[in-house]
């Protein structure tokens, strides 16, 4: 039986028991255990990650190229790691998996590579519901190069990028379309292959934020047909490594800023200095615990490769979030002094990840954010780096409360949830 024919209530049995695989969840605050609402901000991570990142330094911790054995360790699971990023995002081409710090510094990396082909007629479009990352970087290098930086807004009734906004802007003159595959503040999902159409029609290359998006539902840059796709390890399960993926025939053509000895082949051209070995080992071990997950969803499954064992867990993942979206949005709906921002439709749920931005009619942000602490219920308040969004809403610097599931949620833990938010006067 595959997760699609599984009933609700066998999916929510078999994620509950999948919460033993999180060593944290087990955390007690007070005299229960702790409830995670705060994903939106780093997932927990898995026993099995925990131990691929000791293994890594207590057994093989060494730089690459050596002549020694533990040497030739890290180059395999270097190698390995690569291979199953690239099973995740759906692409053929484990070479230009480049692994870095994080998302901002990745993006900061690539922006100063394409500004160098940029000039002063040349547009770069951004929009209002990105995560700065996605919009700052571009900003500066598009100043850099002389290019004018073009904001496309957003629909403020359900907090979708205005699709009609962006047409109007799309030009030959736009060399790139920076956009989020979902939004880290509210949740919305945006139509990634429909948007890269629109943009490609112009002669525009595509820089896709699928951090977010990457934790929630299976990513797929070769359907999507993006020119470059980044997402973080610590958003799906993993340690904080930042992922970027880029055609093969721009990242070679591209001049990278790099040392002289580095190699001028991939993925080492992008990859600068010593990467984090150990963090990439638990990124593998991240990769793998997804894998395993689809394998419970689907026993019968005969031998799935990785790629289709990705992608029954997130078709299982999918469902579950769904169900805790829905019953979250009925439950907050019998508060009167709290407003979801974004889709509150339950039949446009699958337009939007289980993250939901939250405003309260007397209260601010903070205030909910230490009162859920204080009840051992984990939520973050702010704009979360989401500045574009929370300045084009006119809710800085307050922000808003930030409630995010994740697969290893539950129901019972919305009811907490629910309970101490009627609490607030």
């Amino acid at each position: 039986m595959n997760p699609i024919e599984l009933q609700p209530v066998e999916l929510a049995r078999l994620f509950s028991q999948q919460r033993r695989a999180f060593p944290s969840l087990s955390r007690i605050e007070g005299d229960r255990p702790a409830v995670y609402l705060d994903g939106p901000a780093g997932s927990q991570v898995s026993h099995s990650v925990i131990e691929a990142i000791s293994e890594y330094l207590s057994a093989n911790n060494a730089n690459c190229g050596g002549r020694y054995a533990t040497s030739r360790e890290s180059d395999t699971m270097l190698a390995d790691a690569r291979a199953a990023v690239a099973d995740l995002l759906g692409v053929d081409d484990p070479p230009t998996i480049i692994f870095g710090a994080n998302m901002t510094s990745i993006t900061f990396a690539l922006s100063r590579a394409l500004a160098r082909t940029w000039g002063p007629r040349d547009q770069v479009l951004v929009t209002r519901i990105d995560h700065d990352a996605n919009v700052t970087p571009w900003a500066l290098a598009a100043h850099d190069s002389g290019a004018e930086i073009v904001h496309v807004d957003i629909r403020p009734d359900d907090l979708t990028i205005n699709l009609d906004d962006l047409r109007s802007k799309l030009n030959p003159r736009v060399k790139l379309l920076a956009f989020g595959g979902a939004s880290n503040a509210v949740g919305t999902i945006h139509p990634i292959a429909k948007i890269t159409r629109l943009a490609h029609e112009v002669g525009a290359e595509v820089y896709l934020d699928a951090v977010h998006y990457a934790p929630h539902v299976l990513l797929d840059a070769a359907a999507w047909e993006c020119d470059f796709v980044v997402c973080s390890a610590y958003k799906f399960f993993g340690p904080h490594v930042g992922v970027l993926w880029g055609r093969r025939e721009r990242l070679e053509g591209l001049q990278a800023y790099k040392l002289r000895v580095a190699p001028n082949s991939l993925p080492g051209k992008w990859m600068t200095g010593t990467q984090n070995h150990e963090a990439i080992a638990g990124v593998l071990a991240a990769v793998e615990y997804l894998a395993d997950l689809g394998g419970r969803l689907d026993p019968t499954a005969a031998a799935p490769s990785r790629r289709d064992a990705i992608r029954a867990a997130f078709a299982g993942i999918g469902r579950h979030e769904a169900s805790l979206s829905r019953y979250f949005l009925a439950q907050i709906a019998e508060l009167p002094d709290y407003t979801v921002l974004g889709i509150r439709d339950p039949e446009r749920i699958a337009e939007r990840a289980p993250t939901f931005g939250v405003l309260h009619a007397r209260r601010r942000p903070v205030e909910l954010a230490e009162h859920l602490g204080q009840r051992g219920i984990f939520a973050t308040h702010g704009n979360f780096y989401a500045l574009p969004l929370t300045e084009r809403l006119g809710l800085e610097p307050a922000g808003m409360l930030r409630i995010g599931f994740l697969h290893y949620n539950t129901t019972d833990e919305i009811d907490r949830l629910i309970a101490a938010l009627g609490e607030v006067q």
